[in-house]
């Protein structure tokens, strides 16, 4: 079934879990994300980035999951994922999205905060969930969502906070020491900046740049107030890697090529969803 995002958070805030938000932009990672979700009973969230338009429209994005996701026993939350473009945010929200992502962060905080009050009259009026954006991730390896030119930026806790406050968002993306793709080095999670943060943000905190994390980090975020993680980089690099094996190996039809990609985008989302559970 299809649901907005404010009722998965709210209970994984309350169970000290964390729901896994994996990007999807075609047949195959919408198929692998939903399916590894109903085998698990588990609820997924299907991560639409707005990079992704090229790919498939709004339209199609939210019938693509409608078909696969409707009528599933377990929960679906088709989410905007990374959008600065208010015209985009509006038109997902008009097209059946149960969370939209504005993400303001690289504007002036006063422009954040006018910019995202503005989506959450509007999509709480269409009972949509909102997320939003502190702080700025740097890129990492095999990243495509970020750039080589971002600069991490953490986010501060109090100011956090008062944008909470003036914008009521139903999740708040923050920035400690996460980068989009994959890790060069070893990762230096500011846990106690994440621990300010969620003394003082009453809302579900998102973390970006789930791909390669260890499981105690991940645990470490998740006992710090992350009820949300984003998957997108490791799906795409383990998917394409075995994508080749198989070519290697032998020459498939088109269409057992799509079934076997559907299974290796699963493969990775259920290895994360049983760290994101603590199983």
């Amino acid at each position: 079934m299809l649901v907005n995002l404010a009722d998965i958070l709210r209970d994984a805030s309350q169970g000290n879990y964390a729901v896994g938000a994996f990007n999807g932009y075609n047949y195959e990672t919408f198929a692998g994300i939903i399916e590894a979700g109903t085998e698990t009973n588990t609820p997924v969230i299907l991560a639409f980035g707005a990079k992704y338009l090229p790919n498939m429209s709004l339209a199609t994005a939210f019938s693509l999951a409608e078909s696969l996701g409707g009528k599933c026993k377990t929960p679906v939350c088709l989410h905007l994922d990374h959008c600065s473009d208010l015209d985009t945010v509006f038109r997902a929200i008009r097209a059946g999205f149960g969370s939209v992502m504005y993400d303001g962060s690289a504007l002036p905080l006063a422009e954040n905060v006018k910019n995202t009050r503005l989506v959450c009259r509007t999509a709480r009026a269409c009972g949509v969930s909102v997320e939003a954006e502190l702080g700025c991730l740097a890129a990492g390896e095999h990243s495509h969502e970020g750039s080589a030119a971002d600069v991490a930026a953490y986010t501060e806790p109090t100011q956090a906070a008062q944008f909470a406050a003036a914008t009521q968002v139903d999740a708040l993306a923050v920035s400690i020491g996460t980068v989009h793709g994959l890790y060069k080095a070893e990762p230096n999670l500011r846990l106690d900046i994440l621990a300010g943060i969620h003394k003082l943000v009453p809302v579900p905190l998102v973390l970006h740049g789930g791909s390669g994390l260890a499981a105690k980090d991940i645990l470490g975020c998740i006992d710090q107030g992350i009820a949300k993680i984003n998957v997108n980089t490791e799906i795409s690099v383990y998917a394409v890697a075995k994508t080749r094996e198989l070519l290697a190996a032998k020459q498939p039809h088109f269409s057992e090529l799509s079934l076997s990609q559907a299974d290796y985008v699963k493969d990775v989302v259920k290895k994360y969803i049983a760290i994101f559970r603590r199983r």
